[in-house]
């Protein structure tokens, strides 16, 4: 583990954070690899079966999100006109992001929460893999429910997006509809010399799609997490758990990524995946219940009954005393 902490660290200023797909698989495999060194070749090759179909969905996921504007005009003015309708009247009639940007942003300086802002942005691609790990690592049949809601979660995103493009504050501000909006997702990182870092993660946000921002799959990702492990924590630490989605919303609107409706369908879209998936497998779990065919009933052999009757004596047979003789009949007299 330590050599791979060394060699995480080096790749990392050198060559960037793992956002994409399979550098951050080949990451986490290394990983799993160190940190049960002692385990076959076997056991380490079942992590890339298992895994490998899971990174090609992601790696066709991020691809296809780039077709799903399909040469249409993406909405943009309905989602500028929600947010103003919901925090509008206590933000000078702004949208959040302009407001925040106002209070918050110096282009001239960064502070404290420029800082927090690019660690939490970081966490997206990072935290709900490492936890899938874990549970691989753990736990295979909980490992399975927490893959089949986030493919659940992913797949509904894709379709929304292929249905209703939809465009991000910093888009929106170019064309006119917004003020000047600043995409500050990654800023944070120069404060401490790691001009490096966010380079993968500034090349995937130009090569992405810019009209994918219904619903945040950022926010999603994170409440999906929480609330995924809600029930095996206990509730003094609940607070602090949902502290991270409600994190990554600040971040997400103070840096020009989403709008807070963008947030709220994310959040909305989490409750609808852990209601369809539960009740797709309690169907499931119903009907392989009723296929399963019924084991007759043992019958007990003959010559195998407890308790099997003996031969009975003979009727004029009659218990004999000491000193007895067969066929006799032994007299008491008074």
């Amino acid at each position: 583990m330590s050599i791979w902490t060394v060699a995480f660290v080096a790749g990392w200023f050198l060559i960037g954070l793992p956002t994409d797909p399979l550098y951050a698989f080949a990451w986490l495999w290394a990983a799993t690899i160190a940190w049960r060194s002692d385990r076959p070749w076997r056991t380490h090759l079942g992590f890339a079966r298992d895994w490998l179909p899971v990174v090609v969905l992601l790696a066709l996921y991020n691809l296809s999100r780039g077709f799903a504007d399909n040469g249409a005009t993406p909405h943009a003015m309905e989602l500028i006109v929600a947010d103003k309708w919901m925090f509008g009247w206590a933000m000078d009639g702004q949208v959040p992001t302009i407001w925040l940007q106002q209070h918050l942003y110096d282009p001239d300086g960064i502070h404290w929460w420029d800082v927090g802002v690019s660690w939490v942005y970081f966490s997206h691609f990072v935290v709900t893999l490492a936890a899938a790990v874990v549970l691989w690592l753990k736990e295979r049949a909980r490992w399975a429910a927490f893959m089949r809601r986030w493919g659940f979660l992913c797949a509904s995103g894709l379709v929304t997006y292929f249905i209703y493009p939809a465009a991000p504050p910093w888009w929106a501000a170019q064309y006119g509809m917004l003020e000047e909006v600043a995409r500050i997702s990654t800023r944070g990182w120069r404060e401490f010399g790691m001009h490096g870092a966010g380079n993968l993660l500034n090349a995937g946000q130009i090569a992405s799609n810019p009209v994918a921002a219904m619903p945040s799959l950022h926010t999603a990702w994170a409440l999906f997490v929480v609330v995924f492990f809600l029930g095996v924590t206990r509730r003094r630490w609940w607070p602090l758990l949902l502290c991270y989605p409600l994190a990554m919303t600040f971040t997400l609107v103070y840096a020009g990524e989403h709008y807070v409706i963008d947030v709220l369908v994310g959040w909305a879209y989490v409750g609808m995946t852990f209601l369809v998936v539960g009740l797709a497998e309690r169907w499931w779990a119903a009907r392989k219940a009723r296929r399963r065919p019924t084991e007759p009933e043992p019958e007990d052999p003959p010559s195998a009954a407890i308790g099997a009757q003996r031969p009975g004596p003979d009727e004029n047979d009659q218990e004999s005393g000491p000193g007895s003789e067969p066929g006799r009949t032994l007299t008491v007299g008074r």
